[in-house]
This record gives C-alpha cells, sequence and structure tokens, in this order.
C-alpha cells in the first residue's frame, strides 16, 4: 500500500537482529528517512539494499519532516529508521508520528530490537511494571529535579547513559534513592555485552571510577512499598552539599536535603557548619 510511513526497528549492534520482514520493507519503500545516512548506508550495505534516503534528525525535523510528508502524500513509502534500535522512542521521529497524525498518513510499525526491553529483561529485576527515563539532563537542576520526581516510583526504573556521565550518576543514584538494586548493561548485542547486577552502594564506591565503557542502560530497582528510609547522615550532608554548589544558601540546602532523605534539618545544617 502506497502513502504510507514505515517504523522500522534496526538493530543495536548485531546485525542478524534485522528481521526478514524489516529488510523486505527497507527494499520495497521509495525513499528512507534516516538519523546518520552513513550508518544506515552501512546496514543497507550489509544487506545489499540501494535505495535513496533523507537525513531527519532533531536539528531538521521541522523541516525535513514537512517534506517527508509531502512526498507520502504524493503517493510514496518512506522509511524512517535510526542509528540503532526503534525509531521514535526517546528520538526525533516522535515529532514525525505527530505529523503523519495531523495529515492523515498511515503509520505502520516493524518492530524491532530495543535496548530498554532487551535489558530488562536481562536485569533480574521486576518487569511486571517500569518506566524509562532516558538520559539524565547534564544541567544540574533538571537533573536533580528529575531523580527527586523518582525518589518514591515504585516501578522499576530504566535509564540511558554516557559512560563519561557514568561516574556522577552512579553516585546520584545512591544519593537519591539510597542502597537499592542496580543492573548496568552494556554493550547490548555486541562482542562485549555484559550484564552487571550489583546495588547503587557498591556502583558509586567501586564502579563508579573503574572505567566502564560502552553503550549503557540502567536498571534500578523500584522502592518497595515497606520501604524504610535508608540515608545515612553522611549522605544527607552530601546531598546538602551538592545544592550549596549549585547555589543554594547553607540553610536551604539543608532544607531540602532534609525532605529528599527524611533526616532531620537541624542535624544536618551542624554537619555542615
Amino acid at each position: 500500500m502506497s502513502n504510507t510511513l514505515y517504523v522500522v526497528g534496526t538493530p543495536i549492534g548485531n546485525l542478524s537482529d534485522l528481521s526478514p520482514r524489516a529488510v523486505e520493507t527497507l527494499a520495497s519503500v521509495d525513499f528512507i528517512a534516516a538519523e546518520d545516512t552513513r550508518v544506515t548506508l552501512k546496514l543497507l550495505n550489509h544487506f545489499d539494499i540501494k535505495k535513496p534516503m533523507l537525513s531527519y534528525y532533531e536539528h531538521n525535523k521541522r523541516e525535513r519532516g514537512e517534506i517527508i510528508c509531502e512526498r507520502i502524500l504524493a503517493g510514496e513509502d518512506c522509511a524512517i529508521v535510526t542509528d540503532a534500535g526503534m525509531p521514535c522512542i526517546s528520538d526525533p521521529g516522535e515529532d514525525l508520528i505527530k505529523l503523519c497524525e495531523q495529515k492523515g498518513i498511515r503509520t505502520v510499525v516493524v518492530p524491532g530490537p530495543s535496548a530498554v526491553v532487551s535489558a530488562l529483561a536481562v536485569s533480574g529485576l521486576e518487569t511486571g511494571r517500569f518506566c524509562f527515563e532516558g538520559f539524565l539532563s547534564v544541567n544540574k537542576k533538571s537533573r536533580r529535579d528529575h531523580l527527586e520526581s523518582l525518589r518514591d516510583e515504585r516501578r522499576t526504573m530504566i535509564f540511558y547513559e554516557a559512560p563519561h556521565k557514568l561516574p556522577t550518576t552512579l553516585r546520584d543514584l545512591y544519593d537519591f534513592f539510597g542502597d537499592r538494586r542496580l543492573t548496568i548493561v552494556r554493550e547490548l548485542t555486541k562482542i562485549h555485552e555484559e550484564t552487571i547486577r550489583t546495588t547503587t552502594k557498591i556502583a558509586a564506591e567501586q564502579l563508579a571510577d573503574s572505567g566502564i565503557k560502552g553503550e549503557l542502560v540502567l536498571v534500578l530497582e523500584g522502592k518497595k512499598p515497606d520501604e524504610a528510609e535508608s540515608f545515612t547522615l553522611e549522605q544527607a550532608v552530601e546531598i546538602a552539599r551538592k545544592l550549596i554548589d549549585e547555589g543554594l544558601r547553607m540553610n536551604d540546602a539543608a532544607k531540602q536535603a532534609a525532605q529528599i532523605t527524611g533526616l532531620r534539618k537541624n542535624e544536618i545544617y551542624k554537619e555542615l557548619v
């Protein structure tokens, strides 16, 4: 059927994970919208597929989205792919789906590998209910607000992270959530794939500076219904010091740290002084 946008999942590492249906779809559409045409070209060459491509990524999505929709409405079929995994998940393709909805364009999904679900499956943590939180912001306030909003989250939480930011993130997870089970999954489906089942405490103290590399997914245990606050005074003071570094006054930092940890503000303030 013409006039269709196909959302095609691509391998997250191992090229053998591209499904026969995905190969058939990529070979049959009129053109492909790709996050990075150079990356997608390697995939197409591997399967001997020759198709025109149009780059579609964060900084050109408005202009290219309109062009893609115009071509589809004119009778062409398009497949959208990302560099790895399912497009439109934590990805600019989300905007293209919304644009297609507005213009009445049919969309069809061709499922493929997902780092989120794959990491969850091997995490050893609860899989019945989970939430995907993407990347944590590098902005200190946004990062803190994000983590604070999850402090009472009971579902298993999944994060993406880059290797150079991993040390900070592992320490932040321990500071904000106390000692919980944590699974670090790296290089999914690749030759150096590794699943590290640990805790936030061990990760912060022993793994933060261990030089873990590769593409990372962090799977964090949710808060248990009867979980008591497990913050120590030392952790509360460390949280307060980070808040002070971000510009808060000592009194306000102690107050916020008390709200996060459940410990007494006066005790935290006394240690800061």
